[in-house]
């Protein structure tokens, strides 16, 4: 089977998956530099992890993570688990994403994003999740948003 050359070109029969998926996403761009790795997944959630370390702290004296690399994050985490509900690939940008910031991420530990989709329509998709430094009842973060399809439908 020859290789894809563009995410338009994946055969009717591919099915997304997000532990495949990351090993190559997270490996390049922002993400990659940002050393995000894959964590988890279900039917309609993904989850990856921020690793801490000193170039993403926002303010030196405290050592807290900036917010910025938690956004990526979620970011990241609600995309593909977009992408996991669907099945597939379907470029999308970011039209809504706010975040709701909890408390600060413990100094030193890294920061898990769990986004869900929680609904699709033919353009849209919805997006909730928290981020947390290892206990989900203790978020550093939620999260709720919309991507829109921008080549293709979700459906």
């Amino acid at each position: 089977m020859e290789e894809p050359k563009s995410l338009h070109d994946l055969p009717p029969e591919f099915v997304f998956d997000p532990s495949r998926a990351a090993k190559f996403m997270t490996r390049h761009g922002h993400g990659g530099w940002l050393d995000l790795t894959y964590h988890a997944h279900g039917p309609d959630w993904v989850e990856l992890s921020l690793p801490w370390r000193e170039e993403l702290v926002g303010v030196a004296e405290t050592g807290v993570l900036a917010s910025g690399p938690i956004i990526s994050l979620m970011d990241n985490a609600t995309s593909m688990a977009v992408w996991t509900l669907s099945g597939r690939i379907t470029p999308h940008a970011t039209l809504d994403l706010r975040v709701d910031y909890m408390r600060a991420a413990v100094p030193g530990r890294a920061v898990i994003g769990h986004g869900e989709c929680y609904k699709l329509t033919r353009t849209i998709s919805f997006i909730r999740g928290i981020a947390h430094d290892g206990d989900p009842d203790d978020p550093v973060a939620h999260v709720t948003g919309t991507f829109m399809a921008t080549h293709g439908t979700y459906l």
